[in-house]
């Protein structure tokens, strides 16, 4: 059963006054998936919850498919427990800048208020159909779109409990995000023994090295360097605690500053990530002069020789 099939039953029932969940999977891309339509009575905001071993619904963060009835609109979430916090939440970065639901319907909501908005959808029912576009273009959501709008959220989602996809082991992932705060200052000390510092060099000025969190308007870049037969522009980015999506749209944001305020039409992209993606793969296909760099940590033991 894909995605949009359970999505597609779900809004259908939702329409009922039919509360079982027995024929719903009880799991989905490594999470528990939860879903309820109300107990003893069709809730007002029937729910679909993707929740990590350690979390309830009751207890946890999220994400969540709120579907708000009274207005027609499904709302992706970053959910947020009502009932008891967890102790831990969504990253600072979310908290910060993602809208809540009350902030997007601009009033009080029923429930489930101080949520945040990743994506939203209009729900238009169509005899054993189911529609859902975004509201703001108007656009219909193709089936690949509900499904990569769900995979970068879950991605997103597992990075921030470092929970593993079933490619990777847990202490491994917890592994390669440590490694990858740590990755920066590796690769800006050891530049030379590198396979980018073999093409490229840093960019130095006066004596100050400019090249690691490069100063733009738009943010620094992770490392800007240059090719050292073109001289043409590198930008360099680290997919550190992101979304696949994230990272290429941060680097070809940067890409652009650089051809329009460097005067380099020239200008390459790398990012460099501690594992194969399959989304970045296929959005890398749409994002030209770019390549990717999968690193490898070569950990020895040598035994301690004792000086007599």
């Amino acid at each position: 059963m894909s995605w949009n099939e359970v999505l597609n039953d779900f809004i259908l029932q939702a329409q009922q006054n039919n509360l079982k969940t027995s024929t719903y999977p009880k799991e989905w891309d490594s999470l528990r998936l939860r879903i309820s339509f109300g107990m003893g009575a069709p809730a007002r905001i029937p729910w679909v919850a993707f929740v990590a071993p350690d979390m309830e619904v009751s207890k946890g963060f999220y994400p969540v498919y709120l579907y708000y009835k009274d207005s027609n609109t499904l709302i992706l979430s970053y959910g947020i427990s009502e009932t008891e916090e967890f102790g831990k939440s969504w990253p600072s970065e979310i908290m910060s800048s993602a809208q809540t639901i009350t902030a997007y319907f601009d009033k009080k909501v029923a429930r489930y208020g101080d949520s945040f908005v990743f994506k939203a959808y209009k729900v238009n029912v169509k005899g054993n159909k189911v529609e859902l576009a975004y509201p703001e273009s108007k656009k219909v959501a193709s089936s690949q779109d509900i499904e990569s709008d769900l995979d970068t959220l879950l991605d997103y989602y597992k990075n921030a409990v470092n929970l593993s996809s079933s490619r990777i082991s847990p202490e491994l992932s917890q592994g390669l995000f440590y490694m990858e705060k740590q990755l920066e200052d590796f690769l800006i000390a050891n530049w030379p023994h590198t396979e980018l510092g073999k093409k490229l060099d840093l960019i130095i000025e006066e004596g100050e090295l400019l090249s690691q969190q490069y100063k733009t308007d738009l943010g620094p870049i992770d490392i800007l360097a240059k090719d050292k037969k073109t001289g043409s522009y590198v930008v360099i980015e680290l997919k550190k605690n992101q979304t696949s999506d994230d990272t290429i749209g941060q680097l070809a944001r940067y890409m652009g500053w650089i051809r329009l305020n460097k005067k380099d039409d020239k200008v390459r992209g790398i990012i460099i990530a501690g594992q194969y993606d399959k989304k970045l793969d296929y959005a890398l296909k749409m994002v030209p002069n770019t390549e990717v760099f999968i690193y490898e940590v070569d950990f020895k033991l040598n035994s301690f020789e004792r000086v007599s």
